[in-house]
């Protein structure tokens, strides 16, 4: 069963065969219904009380350097323009991490690809092969090398996630180095050139905890754009009960849980679980069987 997770939304046509337009971006920008969601240079978004702080086109005035993005349309036709610019101290903007949680689904399926889109504007100012300026075109969807040549495209950095249980049916849970304390979540890491997500499932078990896994078998997917992955969610099993080798680097504790142990560790303060936008929180709950008390 493939698993409702919280940011796989999609409240938007993209509107893809209208990017290379001429004069798009000028277009939508002049349309009566059209709304500008704002984003920062450091990917937060502005807000208000949880929920997107839109402005009406004809109200957008943008200072010089904003990139604007033609994002899609609502299902009632309504354009949205993301529009990246340095921070509007008019306006309270918030890393989506921290307010994802509370958005309503709408929200999230124009707020994460706007993240996601601004963070890659971010990073790719110049081209790789020459070093020289990029330039934005297709409607913000597209930065060329006018130098090399060079297209290039919004990425995506897959990345897999693993509910892993033993032969009594206990969870897998791992201490992360740069987690806070007391913080467990699952075994995670980014695909390897040349891998398949169920492989890359059994490498980084392997690697993170020093166990063996079988019958790795696909969940759903999200994305999490901080800055642009798209995360895989597997459940897999290990043969027995054996305990787990923290690797020490990136994992610094690792245990198996039952469903009695969760839930005192949980109520006692020593575990902390994933926050609620993310695939872990899911998949636990999935295992768990509802929300641990």
């Amino acid at each position: 069963m493939i698993l409702d997770l919280p940011l796989a939304r999609a409240s938007l046509d993209p509107d893809a065969e209208a990017r290379t337009r001429p004069g798009l971006l000028e277009d939508v920008l002049a349309e009566a219904d059209t709304a500008v969601v704002l984003v920062d240079e450091i990917g937060h978004l502005a807000v208000r009380d949880a929920a997107l702080d839109l402005i009406p086109a004809a109200e957008h005035i943008p200072p010089p350097g904003t990139v604007h993005v033609h994002l899609g349309r609502t299902a009632s036709g309504a354009a949205r323009v993301l529009a990246i610019a340095p921070r509007d101290a008019r306006r309270d903007h918030h890393d989506l991490r921290r307010i994802m949680a509370r958005m309503t689904p709408e929200d999230l399926g124009i707020a994460v690809p706007a993240v996601a889109i601004a963070n890659w504007h971010h990073a790719h100012r110049h081209c790789p092969r020459c070093g020289r300026a990029t330039e934005v075109t297709a409607a913000g969807w597209v930065r060329v090398c006018r130098d090399c040549g060079l297209d290039h495209y919004p990425r995506t950095d897959p990345a897999v996630i693993m509910a892993v249980t033993d032969d009594d049916g206990r969870l897998l849970l791992a201490h992360a180095a740069h987690f806070p304390a007391g913080r467990y979540s699952m075994v995670a890491g980014y695909v390897e050139p040349g891998e398949s997500l169920e492989h890359a499932v059994v490498r980084e078990t392997r690697e993170e905890v020093g166990l063996d896994v079988v019958d790795v078998t696909y969940r759903g997917s999200q994305p999490w754009p901080f800055p642009r992955s798209l995360m895989a969610a597997f459940t897999a099993r290990v043969v027995g009960t054996p305990w787990p080798r923290a690797d020490g680097v990136e994992i610094t504790d690792a245990r198996f849980l039952s469903r009695a142990d969760l839930a005192t560790a949980v109520g006692a303060g020593d575990i902390t679980l994933p926050g609620p936008a993310s695939v872990a929180h899911s998949l636990l709950l999935d295992w768990y069987g509802g929300p641990v008390p």
